[in-house]
């Protein structure tokens, strides 16, 4: 095998093992930031030794072992630990001389391994661009330069996220531990919002030329289905799954040829990818019998379903979107669900009736800077034939938004307002 075929093996293998290995070591060390030095020790090693050596059997174990061997290492040495590190060290030793399978020894454990560096690196304690910084880093397996490109971030700003992050947990004294009762549920909704987060950025770009970044959907949604098989019987973690994979399931009818945006009501639902419907439709089932329906990403996993489920446009059964928005709005409310309950309800009995309810949201402190009220409020002047007001709020939608190919996208529709408005 060539050296960069290699290469690109490793890769491959370190995008899926990397996790695992970072979360076997920190239950060793006890330090995510050290772990993670350790595996990058191991990483390097196979940089170094399989272009000549080949491909070992089982990649993921020689990795695991090498990266325990030096973490060995690294809490035998007096000068840099403490007396209870030496005899974590040769307890460590013993129980390698005792187990010599490592594979074994790498799954005996792994499943808790992952929950509670998934825990870790959500946690509280950091900031959220953090969460997701280190999330992406020990979680996704991305490199500091493909969180920065993915974000359209400067490397050496999500290097620093990432040292921060590490630090912060270092000085908590943050347990490598599953959090139990009520801890475990407000640490696991945490968790969830990271996923989402990572997942919107990729399916709607806050920023920059492009509008879809389809690599955060995939790692966002290995991340989820990673989780599902961590803590099956979380209603939510399905929900959260279910939601992401139908969404997931529009994003090749989401963008032109030339990397356009096209809204929901004018993709071509046969581009819609019908395994991804499947499996998100399967994944709001289980999560329903999990009693997922009083969970906020299972009921905007059912709203996702609805459109999923219509052959067309006209098709899409708006009143029941409009019941699941308002009972959205009842356990999570927020100006942003208001927002979208007025567009379904526009939807369903007429623009009018849709932006009666747009209006008492343009007060709202946290729609501000928000561009999609402008633009929802557009659509439905549009609709109710007030060109000259709707192209006022596209524009002032445009110069909202951060997206150039949204911000495109909305200034066509200020012209055809325009031209409809002429003629």
């Amino acid at each position: 095998m060539k050296a960069a075929d290699t290469h690109r093996t490793i890769d491959a293998v370190w995008r899926i093992e990397s996790a695992r290995i970072i979360a076997g070591l920190t239950r060793i060390v006890r330090d995510v930031g050290v772990a993670e030095e350790l595996a990058q020790d191991a990483l390097v090693a196979a940089l170094e030794q399989w272009p000549e050596s080949g491909i070992p059997e089982n990649p993921g174990a020689w990795l695991m072992g090498t990266a325990k061997h030096r973490a060995i290492d690294f809490l035998r040495r007096g000068t840099l630990i403490d007396r209870k590190h030496e005899d974590l060290g040769r307890e460590m030793a013993e129980r390698e001389m005792r187990v010599p399978d490592l594979a074994a020894v790498m799954d005996d454990n792994i499943g808790d391994d992952l929950l509670r560096l998934v825990f870790i690196a959500c946690h509280p304690v950091l900031p959220t661009d953090g969460r997701v910084a280190l999330t992406l880093r020990l979680l996704g397996g991305l490199t500091t330069d493909e969180i920065a490109r993915a974000y359209l971030v400067a490397e050496p700003t999500i290097a620093q996220r990432i040292v921060r992050a590490k630090r912060a947990l270092a000085e908590a004294h943050v347990p490598f531990e599953v959090p139990r009762g009520a801890e475990f549920t407000a640490r696991l909704s945490s968790v969830l919002q990271v996923i989402y987060l990572i997942f919107n950025e990729g399916y709607s770009a806050t920023s920059g030329d492009d509008w879809l970044r389809p690599s955060l959907c995939e790692d966002a949604l290995r991340l989820g289905r990673i989780l599902a098989e961590l803590v099956p019987d979380e209603a939510e973690v399905h929900g959260l799954v279910a939601l992401m994979e139908i969404q997931a399931s529009r994003s090749k009818a989401r963008v032109g040829p030339a990397g356009e945006p096209i809204l929901l009501l004018d993709q071509n639902r046969a581009q819609w990818d019908q395994l991804l419907i499947h499996r998100g439709l399967a994944g709001l089932d289980r999560a329903e019998r999990l009693g997922g329906m009083r969970g906020s990403y299972a009921i905007q996993a059912a709203i996702a379903a609805c459109h999923a489920r219509a052959a067309t446009a006209e098709d899409t059964d708006w009143e029941q979107i409009v019941t699941l928005y308002s009972g959205l709005a009842e356990i999570s409310p927020s100006p942003i669900v208001e927002l979208n309950r007025a567009v379904a309800v526009g939807m369903a009995r007429g623009p009018a009736a849709g932006l009666e309810l747009v209006d008492t949201l343009r007060d709202e402190p946290a729609l501000r800077e928000y561009h999609l009220l402008p633009s929802v409020r557009g659509d439905l002047l549009k609709k109710l034939g007030r060109l000259g007001e709707a192209r006022t709020e596209f524009e002032l939608a445009a110069s909202i938004t951060r997206n150039a190919r949204e911000r495109n996208l909305l200034l066509e529709r200020a012209r055809a307002c325009n031209q409809q408005a002429s003629l």
